[in-house]
């Protein structure tokens, strides 16, 4: 931009021939106004590990600061910051066995019958 500028164009038309806006080329980033934001929320995620942004958007609320909840979550995600979720404890399984077919009629019960229970009138001891 600034080679067709030197060479006698004015800017307006060297920002025509480089195809790009007069409002993208004057553009001044403000700063970022959420620094201090940033590391108080990375302190209390680092002092509360197992508080995601919700219970840290509350602790920044406690001390005082008026914070909306979207910003925390926005700045707690782009910092990386996650709760780790534990696993299920894995109970181990007992020794699995086959049901065996049973050899003459009557010999396995259904099982609704025995959640159910016997019949009324029939006792259940044997």
């Amino acid at each position: 931009m600034h080679y067709l500028a030197d060479r006698g164009l004015s800017e307006r038309h060297a920002l025509r021939v480089v195809g790009m806006s007069a409002s993208a080329y004057r553009y001044q980033p403000t700063p970022d106004r959420n620094v201090d934001l940033r590391e108080q929320i990375m302190a209390l995620a680092h002092r509360h590990r197992r508080y995601g942004s919700g219970m840290i958007y509350l602790k920044l609320r406690q001390a005082g600061q008026q914070v909306n909840h979207k910003r925390v979550e926005r700045l707690y995600t782009e910092a990386g910051l996650q709760v780790r979720r534990r696993k299920r404890k894995k109970v181990p399984v007992s020794d699995r066995h086959p049901l065996g077919r049973p050899q003459k009629a009557d010999q396995v019960w259904p099982w609704t019958s025995c959640l159910i229970g016997p019949p009324m009138g029939v006792s259940s001891s044997v």
